[in-house]
């Protein structure tokens, strides 16, 4: 008898789903700011979709997550802004105002979070 390769036969059907969690965190600005200068605010100074005050910014999961800053409604370049996560006192997001740039009293600054949990399920059949 010749010698014959022996393998295995599957069918795996995987299914993949990705779940947002959208937040969003607006702001005020409370003066004059002109650049070039670094607008630091504080967890404490944002509000969220309700109204209600922040305390805690949160976690952006790793390598399933992204943020978004926008500035009187336009988003803006990402190498200008700093997200760090964490409660009052830690939590900010430091956005650098270019030179020869001005955002005017009450200009404002929304900061948009997207964490995504990805899940999977396969089966597999022989």
């Amino acid at each position: 008898m010749a010698l014959q390769i022996m393998k295995i036969i599957a069918n795996v059907t995987t299914t993949v789903a990705t779940t947002p969690d959208t937040q969003r965190f607006f702001y005020n600005t409370t003066s004059l700011i002109t650049g070039a200068t670094t607008l630091t605010i504080d967890a404490a100074d944002f509000f969220d979709d309700t109204g209600a005050a922040v305390t805690t910014l949160p976690s952006l999961n790793t390598d399933n997550s992204y943020f978004n800053v926008y500035v009187n409604g336009v988003l803006q370049m990402q190498d200008l802004s700093t997200y760090t996560p964490g409660a009052t006192g830690v939590g900010e997001l430091a956005f650098d105002v270019p030179a020869a740039t001005s955002l005017l009293l009450n200009t404002p600054i929304v900061v948009e979070l997207v964490n995504f949990t990805p899940s999977s399920s396969s089966t597999i059949e022989t």
